[in-house]
């Protein structure tokens, strides 16, 4: 018989290893204490099954530095200027100007009288620039993304507004053709088709904007002109002393949305617009004073692919401000369902609603998978840091794959969470002064803006295909897949049919076997969409192929992603020195990895990865492990450090919550 890691075992040795977990588990019903794996293996644990009962006790204060690390600081500034000035806090009730020019004065507070200077932060520290944006958006999330368009969304490019013609910006048609004659470039919509629509500070504010157009250059053939592809050009819109809109734009208000009315949306038009040589940014390629053209990239496509590169810090920002969204809305969930008390045994004081076994259902997970993507998240802030010091070609993309699938994944998972978590607060959450309404309406663009979710994983999975194919032919891969050059021969072996049916708490605890679990069913997944593809590619050409095995692809994508995200979480409880926090973390570690094989435990059925009793030991685990994180909830939660003038929902306040809604309503 063959083990997955390749070891060899005989009849009897499988006999008497069966024979000893029998054993084992007839030990277990005298003394549960008792282990329930085979003592090689290898784990990391934060506690021994003898000590299950025993309620964690954990260091907040060290708990909350390893969190929220150096720029910590800075966001206290930030939320003791907000809470200082009632006059720049939103009501619950505004109308859209109001909001607009509210949210226009909250950034020149921020700027000018709290003296913090974003764009300082944007080259040189860009994590610290991102905790402000965190900070910022749990003010007002319409002025984190106003104070993102206005900074980050090129990173390069200060008050200026960049924007797309929907997700295919290779495919736009929007010209910028030079005029030798008068050095000028003229920049033109062809067709209503090539409006720009959605464009962030446009309708009011904005008076410059980065504009991407196909750069159009005469030449002495019988062609007459040249497409040298996508290039970025500085467009003003409006003059700077009347603010009225210049000769040949044409700006149209996008109204009302959904939420997020505090940013002015424009849709824009140019009717051949005059600009300077010089307003073309001209880092990836060049225009001289004859209309000859110069670039170190010698072809359309990586020029693009260089341009777009510059964009990732848009992702980023999102994926980072979503984490901060869902720590916002988890905090006033739990906080309330540690409040509220509801029910209880006969002639007993009623219990926490945190107490339900189904609450905990609910949110507990939840809670793990914020403190799961708040690693994953600084790691990408860490690693787009380094290619913005280094510009290393790898480094970029790999930021590139990683910054569109935890954009797309993240995003994705706090829209749905805010609905879980306003329905976990019953009535009281569905008051808009409780803020899970704003929340949601505010967060719900996240998952279409800077890339929608769906094409920002089939970039992840093209990515990974790619990659799965260059293994094959010699190639090296990035460091997003790195774990890929033993996968694929590990973890396409058949599974160990004897590991398939540990069912010890240890061995189940030990990060090695979650994230072997993981990383198994991403290399499964990955070789079974390569071989599809390749099979339908034959009778349906490459987009039929790609398109019927789509959902399969998406699959890929988020399993991949999920992979990275618990490979950061464990490395984040590895490296935290204080030993009740790291406690604490490996608690909710192995929550989140447990509950996520759990929810996708039909795979690894299917597959005999994991059998029928070792199935069930893991669903049986990850309710126990619910329940011990429902035990140390508020110190999870007040790890965050979000204090009551932040998280501003009289549900969630501290002290006196009831006393102090009722004051709200009016009692």
């Amino acid at each position: 018989m063959e083990s997955r890691r390749g070891n060899s075992m005989t009849e009897e040795e499988y006999s008497e290893v069966a024979a000893t977990r029998r054993i084992q588990r007839l030990t277990s019903h005298i003394s549960p204490a008792v282990a329930t794996q085979p003592a090689t293996t290898s784990v990391v644990q934060t506690e021994t099954c003898a000590a299950r009962t025993k309620k964690l006790e954990v260091n907040g204060q060290a708990l909350s530095l390893y969190m929220r690390g150096k720029h910590m600081d800075i966001q206290e500034k930030v939320y003791e200027f907000f809470n200082s000035r009632p006059d720049l806090q939103t009501p619950i009730e505004i109308s859209k100007d109001d909001h607009r020019e509210l949210c226009m004065r909250q950034l020149y507070g921020l700027v000018r009288e709290a003296g913090i200077r974003p764009f300082r932060y944007v080259a040189e520290d860009p994590a610290k620039y991102f905790a402000i944006m965190e900070a910022v958006g749990s003010v007002d999330m319409s002025l984190g993304i106003k104070m993102g368009v206005q900074y980050s969304i090129d990173m390069n490019l200060a008050d200026f507004w960049v924007y797309h013609r929907r997700s295919n910006v290779q495919g736009l048609q929007t010209t910028a053709a030079f005029d030798p004659i008068k050095d000028e470039f003229v920049i033109d919509t062809p067709h209503d088709g090539a409006i720009k629509w959605w464009i962030g500070n446009a309708a009011v504010h904005g008076k410059f904007a980065t504009v991407f157009a196909r750069l159009i250059l005469p030449t002495h053939d019988s062609k007459g002109v040249s497409d040298m592809g996508v290039h970025a050009f500085i467009v003003p819109i409006r003059d700077m002393k009347t603010h009225q809109t210049l000769p040949g734009v044409e700006i149209q208000d996008c109204g009302h949305k959904v939420g997020l009315n505090g940013v002015d949306n424009g849709a824009l038009r140019f009717r051949s617009v005059r600009i300077p040589r010089d307003n073309l940014l001209n880092r990836f390629g060049d225009v001289s004073r004859d209309g000859k053209y110069t670039s170190s990239l010698p072809t359309i496509n990586k020029r693009f692919g260089a341009t777009l590169g510059e964009l990732v810090g848009g992702r980023v920002g999102l994926a980072y401000a979503s984490v901060g969204v869902l720590k916002i809305s988890a905090t006033i969930a739990i906080r309330y369902s540690l409040l509220r008390q509801q029910f209880g045994p006969p002639k007993q004081p009623e219990v926490s609603i945190l107490d339900y076994q189904s609450q905990q259902h609910k949110l507990m997970p939840m809670l793990a998978s914020t403190y799961a993507y708040h690693f994953a998240t600084v790691y990408l802030v860490e690693k787009y840091s380094e290619m913005k010091k280094t510009h290393d070609e790898q480094l970029v993309a790999d930021v590139h794959a990683l910054s569109a699938g935890l954009k797309s994944y993240v995003t994705s998972y706090t829209a749905k969470s805010l609905s879980v978590c306003r329905e976990a607060c019953g009535g009281h959450g569905y008051a808009a002064v409780n803020r899970f309404g704003s929340l949601r309406n505010d967060h719900d663009i996240f998952q279409t803006f800077e890339g929608d979710n769906t094409v920002l994983l089939q970039q992840v999975a093209a990515d990974l295909l790619k990659q799965y194919k260059e293994k094959f032919q010699g190639g090296t891969l990035t460091v997003t897949w790195s774990y890929l050059r033993e996968s694929m021969n590990t973890y396409l072996a058949q599974p160990n049919p004897v590991t398939a049916r540990w069912e010890g708490e240890d061995h189940l605890r030990d990060p090695n076997f979650q994230l072997d679990a993981f990383r198994y069913r991403t290399s499964r997944l990955l070789q079974s969409v390569a071989l599809r593809l390749k099979k339908h590619t034959k009778t349906l050409g490459t987009f039929g192929a790609w398109n019927r095995c789509l959902n399969h692809v998406l699959t890929l994508a988020e399993s991949h992603i999920e992979s990275v995200i618990l490979a950061k979480f464990i490395d984040a409880v590895q490296n935290c020195s204080e030993p009740s926090a790291r406690a604490a973390l490996k608690l909710v570690c192995d929550l989140y990895a447990l509950d996520r094989i759990w929810k996708d435990i039909g795979t690894y059925r299917n597959v005999d990865y994991v059998a029928p009793n070792k199935a069930k030991a893991i669903h049986k685990l990850t309710e126990y492990l619910s329940f011990q994180v429902r035990n140390v909830a508020k110190d999870l939660v007040d790890a965050f450090e979000l204090p009551d003038h932040v998280t501003r929902a009289p549900i969630a306040m501290q002290s006196d919550a009831y006393a102090q809604y009722t004051q709200v309503v009016g009692f």
